[in-house]
Formats: C-alpha cells, structure tokens, sequence
C-alpha cells in the first residue's frame, strides 16, 4: 500500500521525500515497480472493482457485510474481511449521518387504540401488519412532510404521501394508497403512534370501514414504532441528508426515486435474509 501511494502521488512530490516520508526505501519501491503482480494483488484489483460497482449500485448505502453478502450472492469468493479491509483502505464508506430524533411529541384528546403489536415486528404473510407514521424533510422553501405504510412481513412501503402540511388528509392520502395496491382482507392491524392524524374521527372510521383493526403504541415511546422510525432513519441518511433541497418538488423527486425504484425493488435488508422487500415477496409467494 505504502509503495502504491509513492507511485500514485511521484508527479507532485519527489520520490525520495516520499519514501522518507512513508519510511520505505527508494531501492524497495524501484524493485516493487518492476516487479509482476502477484496472484493476490490481482485478485484484490479483481474484488475491489466489483465491490466499487456495488457501492454505486446501492447509492453508498451498504456497509462491508452487505458488499460482502452482495458479492457471495454473485458468485464471488472471497472473505468478509478481505472486503472490509479493501473498503477502508480505499475510503469506501456507507453515507450515514444522523440518528433518530424524536421530532415532537404525540398529542391528542381521543382514546388510543391498544398496543397489539407489543414491538414484535414479525408478520407470517404480507397484509396482516402495516405500521405508519410521519416524518419531516427540509427544504429551502419549507418542510416537506412523508407519511408512509410499511408491511412488517417485508418492510415494503405499500402506501406513502407527501404534503407541505402534517394533517389527517397526508395520513389518509398515505391509507388509500395502501389499500388500492393491496386490497387487504378485513382484520389486517394497523399499528402506528398516538398522533392526531390517526386518532382522529375521519382515519379512524377509514379504518372500520374496510376492515383494519388499529392498533397504537404508548404515547412517546417510539421504540413501540421502531420499524418506521427505522425507516425513516435509513430513508434520511441514504437518501436525504446529504442533499439540500431547494424547493418541495425537488425533495419529491428524490423521494419517489429512494422509496420506488431503490427502497422496494433494490435495498437489501438483514432482516429479509438480505434480499429486498421486492424479492423477499415474490420469493414467499414461489414457496
């Protein structure tokens, strides 16, 4: 490695300050330049390229276990460790930036719905469990609020909506998308936290009407609703944080295009065997 710096960095610093600088001699990187490659030097120019494609095809999102996995799936052998030390020693690093904040706190005069889901996150077929909540984007024209929908049995998001107001119509907007693309039989649990938006008459009478039973967690306590609020922490790191927005649209773009085509059809999760919510579906239908 030390030797590949000098030979990358001998056009705008002398070999020998570098090699004084790296504690390697002159006569060993002259014999390293003219030396062949070695069948593991090779192999690590071989496994390093693929794991380059990897990070861009997952938007920098994957860390060295889910390269790893990624890499294995595709026929390639090699070691977890291999690819984590060819990562860091080529500064390839998942983007992440913040954690979960509690943004405010749930508030509401209605009674809430008991907590059914209990934090057991699993679901033995898709449509028995959707989880919901609410997040916030900034922009340089203001706040851009995301409702979502997942379904515990693959995380998929099956309903979401954006609005420049947090109001009971983005959680409907959010509901009827669900129910138009899933068409859930009566008795699905609808579990989410004890926000306005969900207690309200009208969402919970959407609820009745087709059959969902809710289901809520204890008031301030997000980890009752960790799935969402997990979500919404690797939507934001992935796909947020590291961009600014200079108006709404801008953020819906970007939005529709993380949830859509990466987050459903692409993002592998650990929870899912490392597949994504797209094929963990399909493949539990096939079985």
């Amino acid at each position: 490695m030390k030797y590949a710096f000098v030979d990358t960095h001998r056009t705008c610093w002398r070999v020998e300050r570098l090699c004084a600088a790296l504690s390697v001699s002159r006569s060993g990187y002259y014999a390293w330049r003219t030396r062949p490659e070695s069948p593991r030097a090779r192999e690590n120019r071989r496994v390093l390229t693929q794991i380059r494609v990897i990070h861009a095809d997952a938007r920098e999102a994957y860390g060295a276990v889910k390269t790893w996995r990624i890499l294995r799936a595709q026929g390639v052998a090699c070691g977890r460790h291999r690819v984590a030390r060819l990562r860091r020693a080529h500064g390839i690093e998942a983007r992440r930036m913040r954690r979960f904040r509690l943004a405010y706190q749930a508030r509401n005069s209605a009674p809430a719905a008991p907590n059914l889901v209990a934090r057991q996150f699993q679901a033995p077929a898709p449509n028995r469990i959707w989880a919901g909540d609410i997040t916030f984007i900034p922009t340089r024209r203001g706040w851009l609020y995301l409702a979502v929908l997942l379904d515990l049995y693959s995380r998929r998001v099956v309903g979401w909506a954006m609005s420049e107001r947090r109001d009971g119509q983005l959680a409907l907007d959010a509901l009827t998308m669900a129910l138009a693309h899933r068409r859930p039989s009566p008795g699905l649990i609808h579990h989410s936290d004890q926000g306005i938006q969900y207690t309200s008459g009208v969402y919970q009478a959407r609820l009745k009407t087709v059959g969902l039973v809710p289901s809520m967690s204890r008031k301030g306590n997000c980890y009752d609703n960790a799935v969402v609020e997990s979500f919404f922490s690797t939507v934001k790191n992935e796909g947020t944080y590291h961009q600014t927005f200079h108006d709404r649209d801008h953020a819906r773009a970007v939005l529709f295009d993380y949830i859509e085509l990466f987050y459903n059809r692409q993002r592998v999760h650990a929870t899912l065997d490392y597949q994504s919510p797209d094929a963990y579906e399909r493949r539990g239908a096939c079985a």
